[in-house]
């Protein structure tokens, strides 16, 4: 009988492999990237602390329109960069939580970067 690979594992074996070597602190926080098949969510972490410094994602009021397309995605890093500036955050240490970097992923991080992050 052949088994089926759960994806979910997979990713979740893919993130804490990625979790063991990066790491936020308060002068390079870490941008979190969560996504679902319906929305999108995105967080700078200072892991030495254990907080959230702020968060966007597509269930925010400020946000309309449809969270589960790359539009969405694009629209929630620019929200994540607006923020951060706010808190006077410039760089960030990226983490795609387990995701391949295309698709969703890759617009959030090309959001974020027209914001004015750098990573």
């Amino acid at each position: 009988m052949v088994k089926k690979t759960d994806k979910n594992q997979a990713r979740l074996r893919r993130h804490r492999r990625v979790r063991g070597k990066i790491s936020g602190t308060a002068q390079c926080p870490r941008l979190d990237v969560f996504r679902s098949s319906t929305n999108i969510y995105a967080q700078i972490i200072d892991d030495v602390a254990g907080v959230t410094l702020c968060a966007a994602s597509t269930l925010d009021k400020e946000f309309e329109g449809n969270g589960g397309n790359k539009e969405a995605a694009r629209k929630v890093g620019q929200m994540i960069a607006a923020r951060a500036a706010e808190k006077g955050i410039t760089t960030v240490k990226f983490d795609r939580g387990g995701y391949l970097f295309h698709g969703r992923v890759k617009e959030l991080a090309d959001g974020a970067r027209e914001g004015g992050l750098k990573f």
